[in-house]
């Protein structure tokens, strides 16, 4: 008998995944998106540094984020230093 695999809602609190963010498109659970006002980040990669998702990326000039893998948990607003970076609601 085949056992069913149960879905990212039934995980436990406190799951961990054993593969990379990367590997899966997880930007569709999001209900808040982040967006970087580029006039006031000072390009100090702090929400690069916090972001448990991998999904702040640096494109040579600027700081951009990945909505394919964004989850929109906030951690990289919260850490902003200059509050560059503010929380949206993802559908208006």
């Amino acid at each position: 008998m085949k056992e069913e695999l149960r879905g990212w809602k039934d995980l436990p609190i406190g799951a961990v995944t054993y593969k990379l963010s990367l590997e899966y498109r997880t930007g569709g659970w999001r209900t808040l998106k982040p967006v970087i006002d580029l006039n006031k980040c000072t390009r100090c990669m702090l929400c690069w540094l916090f972001c448990p998702d991998m999904a702040i990326l640096w494109n040579g000039r600027d700081v951009v984020v990945s909505y394919d893998y964004c989850k929109g948990c906030g951690i990289c607003a919260h850490e902003c230093p200059v509050k560059a970076i503010d929380m949206v609601p993802e559908y208006s």
